[in-house]
């Protein structure tokens, strides 16, 4: 409520000193909304939760016994999942609110449950073998049918981070994952090819209005990894063309500005102005370091002073033209 409005009103004799009293009252005790504190508070209580049954079981394994783990795990998955089908809302294309304050929280529960339990089975029995495309493609199945069926943007992230992790086992020997060596084109070209998917699927889902609300978090999720892969193959390729990864971020940036654009996001133009400056700033400073004389130092210098202050009024130009779009 707008208290100036009413004070100006008072002073020109249109309302009351009364009244404007009234609306001073009411105004100082009003309520104000707690509902993204108390979910946030939930969240990390599932959270909390999930990670202190974890240690509880770790510290009194020999006690307890695995198949009785085994067994509290997917009791209490069951449940979890059990509640979820019993008082979930009907299926629809569009967004599906949640039937209650605490349905989100427990089908979250379900899902890291259902997590804990696949981890479990295949660290202490070995359940897959060495098929480690299998122990991440199940859950990541569940995952999606669950995000789905019960609309939850939250199992529908975790569903994403399982689908990447599931690319990157799948297409990578194991050895170079346990050799921590992410430089490989192998995994480069995965997440280039995994940003793409998951951009289409953003784009897909917006124009058949089939669960459109998901497009942010595709379009969140693939612009990050492919630009990242892409930056990775630009600071990899020591003596390949670094030219042609370059030409490729700038044609990524230019199609995600105009889905930004259109979108009118000012978080997507801000966070594709931060990558091309990075990418922009390795090929400056490469080629700055290729010439070789001491000028280039002072050259680089400049560059930064500049760029970063033009980067600034750019992105300032940028919000002002989306909020008058």
């Amino acid at each position: 409520m707008d208290i100036e409005l009413f004070e100006r009103l008072q002073k020109e004799g249109t309302i009351s000193a009364e009244s404007a009293e009234k609306v001073r009252t009411i105004t100082a005790s009003r309520l104000f909304s707690v509902h993204w504190e108390l979910k946030t508070i939930l969240y990390l209580g599932v959270l909390l939760l999930s990670g202190g049954l974890g240690i509880l079981i770790y510290k009194n394994i020999d006690t307890i016994g695995h198949q009785a783990i085994l067994a509290a795990i997917a009791l209490a998955c069951g449940g979890c999942f059990y509640y979820s089908f019993r008082h979930k809302l009907p299926f629809s294309r569009e967004k599906v609110p949640a039937p209650n304050g605490f349905f989100d929280y427990i089908l979250l529960l379900g899902c890291l449950l259902m997590l804990t339990f696949i981890t479990y089975l295949q660290v202490q029995y070995n359940v897959f073998g060495t098929r480690y495309g299998a122990a991440t493609f199940i859950p990541m199945l569940i995952l999606f049918f669950s995000a789905y069926y019960f609309d939850h943007l939250g199992v529908l992230s975790m569903g994403i981070t399982n689908l990447a992790a599931w690319m990157g086992v799948t297409v990578t020997p194991l050895q170079l994952l346990s050799a921590n060596d992410f430089s490989s084109h192998t995994l480069i070209y995965t997440g280039l090819l995994l940003g793409a998917l998951l951009i289409g699927t953003a784009l897909l889902s917006y124009k058949s209005n089939f669960k459109a609300h998901y497009a942010f978090t595709y379009s969140n999720f693939g612009t990050h990894i492919f630009l990242i892969a892409n930056l990775a193959g630009m600071f990899t390729a020591y003596d390949g063309p670094y030219g042609l990864w370059f030409l490729l971020l700038v044609a990524a940036v230019v199609f995600f500005y105009y889905y930004a654009i259109k979108q009118r996001s000012f978080y997507f133009v801000l966070i594709i102005t931060l990558y091309a400056y990075i990418g922009l700033s390795f090929m400056i400073v490469r080629l700055l370091i290729e010439t070789g004389d001491e000028g280039s130092i002072y050259a680089g210098l400049l560059y930064f002073i500049v760029s970063g202050i033009g980067a600034i009024l750019l992105l300032i130009n940028l919000n002002k033209k989306l909020k008058k779009a």
